[in-house]
C-alpha cells in the first residue's frame, strides 16, 4: 500500500455494516441496555441478569463498544449517552423495538440490486395493503422515533396554550401524536384516520395513558375518505409523504387545506432533503427504502414540500428540525 493510499477500514466497517444491526438487535432482545442502565456492568454480571453465556454478552459489548453504544471505563461497561435515551426499555424514545424489526428486513436488501435495475419493487409493495401484517409489527415498532418530532411541533404551534383544538391526524398510527398533543392540551381533541386493524392499536394506547375519551377514530383510506370541511384546527400528516408520489401528495394536502378551520395549521413530519439533495445523511439513505418498498415513494427535497403545499393553498409555509426528520407547517 502507498503512502497516500487510505486504508480500507471504513469501506471494510461499510460492507459489514449488517453486523451493527444485528448486534444492536440481540442486544435489545436480551434487553442488554436495560440491564447496563440498571448498573450490570461487567459481561459476567450482564450474562447473569440476560440469562445468556458470559461469551455472549462479551462479544455483544466488544461490538457495541466499536461502534460508540456502550464506553468502557476500566473494567467496567456502561451505555452511551444515544443508548441510555433510545435503547433502554420502557423509555418514551426506545427504539428497541426498531432494531429487532429490521434484523427482520435484512434479507430483503438482497433484491436491492435488481430493485434499483426496475425503479421500483419486484414483488407486491408492503407500505400500501390494510391488511398485510408487516404493519401490526411496525406501527408499534416506529411510535418512539416520532416522540421528539412531536414535542417539537407541540412547541412550536404552542399547542399547550391553544384551548378546545380540534386535531386530524391522518394515517396516525400508534397515535402516539394525538397522545404527546392531548397530554400536552387537556382540552384538545384529536381524531385519527386510518386503516382499522391500526386504528385498535391507537386506541389500546390512547386508553393506556387515560386519554380515550378524548380519542376518536376514522376507519378508512386517507386517499379516499372525506376530511371534512372548516373541522380542524390542526391536522397532522406524518411519515406518510415518504410513500406517496408528487401528484398524490398535492390531492391529499389540497383535501387537508380544505379540512382546516381558517386559520388552522397543518404539521407535516417526514425525511426531508435538501434541495441540493447533499443531506442531511439518514433521508438520503432512507430513500432506498422507499424504492425496495413503495412505488412512487421517495425522501422529497424542501423544495418539492413547499410547491406542493403552495399548490394545495397554502401561503405560509416553515420548515423546523426534529433530526432525524424535518417539520413543515403550512398555514
Amino acid at each position: 500500500m502507498s503512502d497516500n493510499q487510505p486504508a480500507p477500514d471504513e469501506i471494510l466497517r461499510l460492507i459489514n455494516g449488517y453486523w451493527s444491526t444485528g448486534i444492536i438487535a440481540a442486544a435489545a432482545t436480551h434487553h442488554l441496555f436495560t440491564h447496563l442502565d440498571q448498573g450490570a456492568d461487567t459481561a459476567g454480571e450482564l450474562a447473569r441478569r440476560a440469562d445468556i453465556s458470559e461469551r455472549g454478552a462479551q462479544t455483544l459489548l466488544d461490538g457495541l463498544l466499536s461502534i460508540n453504544l456502550v464506553e468502557l471505563h476500566g473494567t467496567r461497561y456502561r451505555n452511551s449517552p444515544s443508548a441510555a435515551a433510545y435503547l433502554v426499555q420502557g423509555r418514551p424514545a426506545d427504539l428497541s423495538g426498531m432494531a429487532r424489526l429490521k434484523l427482520g428486513h435484512m434479507a430483503h436488501l438482497t433484491t436491492l440490486p435488481d430493485v434499483v435495475a426496475a425503479g421500483g419493487p419486484i414483488s407486491d409493495p408492503t407500505t400500501e395493503v390494510a391488511d398485510n401484517p408487516h404493519w401490526g409489527k411496525v406501527v408499534t415498532a416506529i411510535a418512539a422515533q416520532s416522540v421528539p418530532a412531536a414535542a417539537v411541533a407541540a412547541d412550536v404551534l404552542h399547542l399547550s396554550e391553544a384551548g378546545a383544538i380540534s386535531i386530524l391526524d391522518v394515517g396516525g398510527g400508534s397515535g402516539v401524536y394525538s397522545a404527546t398533543w392531548l397530554e400536552r392540551n387537556p382540552q384538545a381533541r384529536s381524531t385519527q384516520l386510518d386503516w382499522e386493524p391500526i386504528n385498535q392499536i391507537a386506541r389500546r394506547l390512547l386508553d393506556e395513558r387515560g386519554l380515550g375519551d378524548r380519542f376518536s377514530c376514522i376507519d378508512g383510506d386517507f386517499h379516499t375518505t372525506d376530511f371534512g370541511t372548516a373541522a380542524y384546527d390542526v391536522a397532522l400528516y406524518s411519515h406518510i409523504a415518504h410513500q406517496e408520489g408528487p401528484e398524490d401528495n398535492v390531492a391529499v394536502f389540497t383535501r387537508l387545506k380544505d379540512a382546516l378551520k381558517p386559520g388552522g395549521a397543518l404539521v407535516v413530519c417526514d425525511y426531508v432533503v435538501q434541495d441540493d439533495r447533499s443531506g442531511p445523511a439518514f433521508p438520503l439513505l432512507f430513500a432506498s427504502e422507499m424504492l425496495l418498498k413503495s412505488k412512487q415513494g421517495g425522501t422529497w427535497r424542501r423544495s418539492d414540500y413547499h410547491d406542493w403545499l403552495t399548490k394545495a393553498g397554502f401561503t405560509d409555509v416553515t420548515f423546523h428540525a426534529a433530526p432525524p426528520a424535518t417539520l413543515v407547517i403550512a398555514r
